[in-house]
């Protein structure tokens, strides 16, 4: 029997008892992502996918009218987050945050989450920081240091290369956190890493100083735990200066955007992400399938991840004997072995997801999906 989305929306529609259904009318969720500024397509793509599993959800009786969603618009600005978070809570009353994207967003509005007692299911914050603000703050992701590790253990084993250079974003949680356990596992394996410091500001344009001198080391290859709209620029003008080497990313590559910026300079480089949309799997194909025919465009790891994490919460929601924001969290906490087209999703004692990644390689246009990683 093939494993598709409406058979797994079924099995979860299946454990809401009446008695569930009788206490709990509807969960009131705040959303906070990026609707605009430099990372506006993560929370659109992730607004998108909660919005889609929402419909579904819809569908059936017995979960219609389950989860209200209330979104806002941190603009990407952690200060933004925080606001956002205080206003969901304080003004709105909802029992549930879930965000953001960019981990240095989801660590400006934990701490507010927490003191609140309200739950905060970040679906895609990977820094370790993250979980630790708090026993009411999960994620559904892996963390920097499953994906860290992955694409160390890539660039030697599979790459063969010999010496690395990373390149960060020093403005943000997310890169640092990333370059920290590539380093470390990348020695570990017999690898060297050029120790000088190669690093830019969010919102830099002009990479071309910073290339020259990375290109004078000579690397196999080169480590670029960024977001898209600077890894697209940098690739651009990598290419142009004669830099090439394979660039690694993570999930911050992972956007529509990054062709636009980058070109055919895109072409031949990898990243670690939580989805690939040619994933052969029956439930990824009908989720793509479901996308594609709402939003006429192909889903990406935001998209993804956004509809599990609703998914996920209705599943909390079906096992918590109230709704309030304490039983909630203790119910989210307690998620175990729950399929998701971002993959089997168990969260361990500390809030974070056990779960398996992707290996992706960029062609001119697109990701294309190599293998998957299990931890």
């Amino acid at each position: 029997m093939k494993v598709t989305i409406q058979l797994v929306l079924a099995l979860l529609i299946s454990v809401l008892s009446f008695s569930v259904q009788a206490k709990i009318k509807e969960v009131k969720v705040g959303a906070v992502f990026p609707l605009t500024g430099p990372i506006a397509t993560y929370g659109q793509e992730s607004v998108n996918g909660m919005k889609l599993a929402l419909k579904q959800l819809e569908l059936d009786p017995k979960t219609k009218g389950l989860i209200s969603l209330l979104v806002e618009d941190n603009k990407g600005d952690p200060i933004d987050s925080a606001n956002a978070v205080r206003k969901l809570i304080d003004v709105d009353k909802v029992r549930v945050v879930l965000g953001s994207v960019a981990s240095s967003n989801t660590l400006a509005g934990a701490p507010i989450a927490q003191k609140a007692k309200v739950p905060l299911l970040t679906p895609a914050s990977t820094a370790e920081a993250v979980t630790l603000t708090g026993k009411f703050v999960s994620r559904i992701c892996f963390t920097d240091n499953f994906q860290g590790e992955v694409m160390a253990k890539f660039a030697r084993e599979t790459l063969k290369a010999k010496t690395a250079l990373v390149i960060i974003d020093n403005s943000s949680d997310y890169s640092k956190g990333l370059e920290k356990v590539f380093k470390r596992v990348f020695k570990k394996l017999g690898g060297q890493v050029v120790d000088q410091s190669f690093a830019y500001q969010q919102k830099d344009t002009d990479f071309r100083t910073l290339l020259k001198r990375a290109k004078r080391r000579r690397p196999d290859v080169i480590f670029l735990p960024g977001y898209y709209t600077e890894a697209g620029l940098i690739l651009r003008q990598a290419k142009q200066m004669g830099l090439n080497v394979p660039f690694l990313g993570g999930d911050g590559w992972d956007s529509p955007k990054l062709f636009e910026l980058a070109g055919k300079a895109a072409a031949g480089n990898y990243i670690s992400s939580h989805f690939a949309p040619d994933d052969t799997d029956p439930m990824v194909q009908n989720f793509v399938k479901d996308y594609k025919s709402t939003y006429d465009s192909r889903p990406g790891a935001m998209a993804a991840l956004g509809y599990d994490a609703i998914l996920v919460l209705a599943d909390a929601i079906a096992r918590s004997k109230t709704d309030t924001p304490k039983a909630l969290s203790r119910a989210i906490n307690t998620t175990k072995d729950f399929t998701g087209v971002t993959g089997n999703i168990t969260l361990d004692k500390n809030r974070n997801a056990v779960k398996s990644a992707v290996v992706l390689r960029t062609t001119e246009k697109s990701f294309v999906f190599k293998s998957k990683v299990n931890p």
